[in-house]
């Protein structure tokens, strides 16, 4: 008799490609643009575009969408179909930017669908071990077109081969995945973030805080006198940690969710101020990189591990955490890094930190 694999394979492949995905679009794509005359006014642009979508996208699956099988594939195709209007668009920044709103909106649907099935059907320990082939992902792109890319137009090519992937890993999914049961509307309707505000605040200020790492840590270290190489082998340190945690992280989850989100976060806090006080010591900054494995791996897993117990509409609140988090918090960190780039950025994010840590104890309240 015919028996399928386990779900652990399309999940973990599905990881791997849309994480890869991830890294070509976040590391080489802005360079790729400017090869094509955009300004960096245009790059800032574009760049919060994407996640300016994934934060309005919740809103109208609150009301009008059921996030189910047939939208999950259907965005996977829009994927696709967007990556490859990206060829046909870059020579034009306003048919990009189109392209990249499509784009954006698409990548908003399909993880959090992801996110949902394999809390459901993962235990903890798993999860973690599985959700790593994503970093091993990330780290592998980066590191692979680090070496082989020669020209602009081979990064879009690449893209499009990362979309196909997932799409294909995606759909495979649905096809392990017998829970046909989704949402209702109503149930949908009846999500409130004002439910929880606090929660909800500490997730924003929590991913602002990453504005200045995402954006200007190789400016920033690089400005201080560590060479390009020696900052580049930071990164792939700090992804490294994060998959060293994923791994081994199932035994601290079966501990209060709630309580590693508040170590977390004075843990992040603590991250940003080492940069601020040892900008060109080699070793401090790898021993804050280390503290990635907490500050984004353990952090990202209790979060939505937290979210999946706190609401009945998972999908939804995976959508919302998505959009909050990344969405309008990586936009606003974004241009706020830019603002305050200089000698104090991380010593104020590390401070913005410190109060996503303190919104948590409003939070506590909330739900006693």
């Amino acid at each position: 008799m015919y028996k399928k694999f386990p779900i652990e394979f399309p999940l973990a492949l599905y990881y791997f490609f849309y994480f890869a995905l991830v890294g070509v679009y976040v590391i080489f794509m802005p360079k790729v643009l400017l090869g094509f005359n955009y300004t960096k006014t245009e790059v800032g642009i574009i760049y919060a575009a994407a996640p300016f979508m994934r934060f309005l996208l919740p809103f109208l699956f609150r009301y009008f969408i059921t996030l189910n099988h047939k939208v999950f594939i259907l965005s996977l195709i829009l994927s696709l179909m967007s990556s490859i209007l990206f060829l046909l668009t870059i020579e034009s920044f306003w048919f990009y930017l189109v392209a990249n709103l499509l784009f954006g909106a698409t990548m908003g649907i399909s993880l959090p669908f992801v996110e949902t099935i394999a809390l459901q059907t993962l235990s903890k320990s798993r999860y973690g071990k599985i959700r790593l082939y994503g970093s091993i992902g990330f780290m592998a792109i980066a590191l692979w077109l680090g070496k082989v890319l020669s020209s602009p137009i081979e990064a879009l090519y690449y893209l499009v081969a990362m979309t196909f992937f997932t799409l294909l890993f995606g759909s495979t999914i649905v096809f392990y995945n017998t829970d046909t049961k989704v949402e209702t509307v109503q149930d949908n309707k009846s999500f409130s973030l004002l439910r929880y505000p606090w929660f909800w605040i500490s997730v924003f200020l929590m991913q602002v805080s990453f504005g200045g790492f995402y954006n200007f840590f190789t400016i920033y270290e690089t400005a201080h006198g560590i060479s390009l190489e020696v900052t580049s082998w930071m990164w792939s340190f700090g992804v490294v940690c994060e998959i060293v945690m994923l791994y081994f992280q199932g035994s601290l989850l079966r501990r209060n969710l709630l309580t590693i989100l508040k170590i977390a976060l004075l843990l992040t806090s603590l991250r940003w101020f080492l940069l601020y006080f040892y900008p060109d010591s080699v070793s401090m900054v790898f021993a804050s990189q280390s503290l990635h494995a907490i500050s984004f791996a353990l952090y990202h897993t209790a979060a939505i591990s937290y979210i999946f117990v706190l609401y009945t509409q998972k999908r939804l609140a995976q959508q919302f955490f998505l959009g909050i988090a990344f969405g309008l918090g990586g936009s606003v960190g974004a241009i706020l890094a830019g603002w305050i780039y200089g000698e104090f950025m991380f010593l104020i994010e590390s401070f913005i930190a410190l109060l996503a840590f303190f919104a948590l104890f409003g939070h506590t309240k909330e739900i006693r």
